[in-house]
């Protein structure tokens, strides 16, 4: 991993961006910024701009907090499931060093079922999951650096794969990276989307 030089991860909702961004600043000695967390300290909770303002405006801010979390140098940055979605996002991304955490709706289902923070997922979350799953799936993959299948690992062993990809993929250079297998249903134990 560059220092000096921002890591962001970028995957659909639940797959693991916070619990593996935080223990990836930890074991590098980079500052962790989770842009859902960001949002809600200084704006709220997501459910309630959603609401009130609307999915669009929520892109805008969350494409703002991006930026500023991109400038921060030495950092890895946990970005929400939707944040590609805004053209200013993808700029900025196409400058970074991106990780897509991909994986499966049999793997998120049990940190999705019931959570009620989530608003693009309120009704009928797993259908709704693959639904934005399958829409910006191509979108991750293209912006991606590395893309690392986290379907069967834990935490640690995504980190330890992703700190060895990027040893192999200095700043954004866009290569493809394999997974073996274990178990992420570990999440980060917060949660930022509906406090």
């Amino acid at each position: 991993m560059q220092r000096n030089h921002p890591v962001v991860l970028v995957g659909p909702m639940a797959s693991g961006k916070s619990a593996v961004g935080r223990m990836l600043a930890q074991r590098t000695g980079a500052r962790f910024i989770d842009s859902d967390r960001e949002i809600v300290e200084r704006h709220g909770s997501i459910s309630t701009i959603f609401e009130e303002q609307g999915e669009q405006a929520f892109r805008t801010l969350e494409a703002s907090i991006v930026g500023e979390a991109l400038g921060a140098g030495d950092a890895v940055v946990s970005l929400g499931g939707g944040a590609v979605l805004h053209p200013d996002t993808q700029a900025l991304l196409a400058q970074a060093t991106v990780v897509f955490l991909d994986t499966d709706v049999a793997t998120v289902l049990p940190r999705i079922s019931g959570d009620t923070g989530r608003p693009l997922l309120a009704e009928r979350p797993a259908e709704r999951w693959q639904e934005l799953y399958d829409e910006r799936r191509p979108l991750y993959a293209a912006l991606a650096t590395v893309v690392m299948d986290t379907r069967g690992r834990s935490v640690r062993e995504v980190t330890d794969a992703v700190l060895s990809a990027l040893g192999n993929a200095p700043g954004p250079s866009r290569d493809s990276v394999a997974a073996p297998s274990n178990d992420l249903n570990e999440e980060s134990g917060t949660n930022p989307h509906g406090d």
